[in-house]
């Protein structure tokens, strides 16, 4: 079972210029890439920015768990994906905890938001804000129903401008992720704001963006490695797995705390996406654990208050509008 993806005339062209740069490139490291992370210390956060988002004006509840069952209400822990026969989707194995700090859960670089948190990790926007294929839907339960994914972020090979462009081509851990921002179904108390990822590694363009073996479980574990700077014994998680750690970017300082749990994902091929493919040795492709992130920033910029972050109220993505001229400039960059 395969999702199907459209490239873009111009947006191939693009990625068939970068080719003879990005061949010289080291390969992806099939584990945790801690050598490729660039230096925590780059003070200046507007270097890399994204689109200006925007916020709605919706109250924001705190469950005890940072989260409200997705199945409570009808929801689902896999995506949908488009394209598949039979249906399938991806697991969401990844959940930044409504319980972080309020400005980490927008969806902004702006003020340590949540995508500077995962510029700490090693994780930027698309490459040149371009999005190939069409887009993967969730239910969180939340009473919003299925919706599309709100962005991607793609491991960006310590170049935060154009490594993405890097991942697309050679392939390596990239996410999904949806928000939990209705207030009906499980969520009658308000949004939790908890960000929902689906998270994997794949394969290079070439071989179709195929999900490696494994691919859900290690693009997970992948992930909250390059948040604990160590390596995490997937064969041997369980629902009682904890770990911490301390991650930097653009003069912000983030102190994770992780929890694995088990309830939320079925441990499985039911449902699942290249479930063929991904298992190893006809183990399932999901183990069942979903691990989940509370961040909280404990340093800012000089002359910055948590006082002076705004609160959640649920995002809405911006599309990317990059000038043709721009893209001729970013691309003669590759050569």
């Amino acid at each position: 079972m395969t999702t199907t993806t459209t490239a873009t005339p111009f947006s191939m062209f693009f990625l068939l210029l970068c080719l003879p740069s990005l061949a010289l490139l080291p390969p992806a490291v099939s584990g945790l890439n801690i050598d490729a992370r660039r230096s925590p210390s780059i003070s200046n956060s507007n270097s890399y920015s994204w689109p200006r988002r925007r916020t709605s004006n919706v109250a924001r509840s705190e469950p005890a768990l940072g989260y409200y069952v997705p199945a409570d209400a009808g929801g689902a822990m896999l995506t949908k994906a488009p394209g598949t026969s039979p249906p399938a989707g991806e697991p969401l194995n990844v959940i930044i905890a409504g319980t972080s700090d309020a400005a980490v859960l927008v969806d902004s670089q702006d003020k340590g938001g949540f995508r500077n948190f995962f510029l700490s990790v090693g994780f930027a926007g698309e490459c040149l804000g371009q999005h190939e294929g069409a887009p993967q839907t969730a239910d969180l339960g939340d009473g919003n129903g299925y919706k599309n994914e709100t962005a991607v972020l793609r491991w960006d090979y310590g170049d935060p401008s154009l490594g993405t462009c890097q991942e697309t081509i050679q392939g390596g851990n990239h996410f999904r992720y949806w928000v939990q921002s209705g207030t009906s179904g499980a969520a009658t108390g308000g949004a939790s704001g908890a960000y929902f990822l689906a998270t994997s590694y794949e394969k290079p363009i070439a071989l179709g963006h195929d999900i490696i073996v494994d691919g859900y479980n290690q693009g997970r574990d992948w992930l909250i490695g390059n948040i604990t700077k160590s390596a995490i014994p997937t064969a041997t998680l369980t629902n009682t797995s904890t770990f911490t750690g301390t991650t930097s970017f653009g003069g912000y300082t983030y102190s994770s705390s992780i929890s694995y749990v088990s309830g939320l994902l079925a441990n499985s091929s039911v449902g699942v996406n290249h479930a063929d493919t991904v298992g190893v040795n006809g183990a399932n492709p999901v183990d069942g654990l979903v691990a989940v992130v509370e961040v909280k920033i404990t340093g800012r910029p000089a002359g910055e208050s948590a006082n002076s972050a705004s609160r959640f109220a649920g995002t809405r993505g911006q599309g990317a509008l990059i000038p043709t001229l721009l893209l001729f400039l970013l691309g003669a960059l590759c050569l």
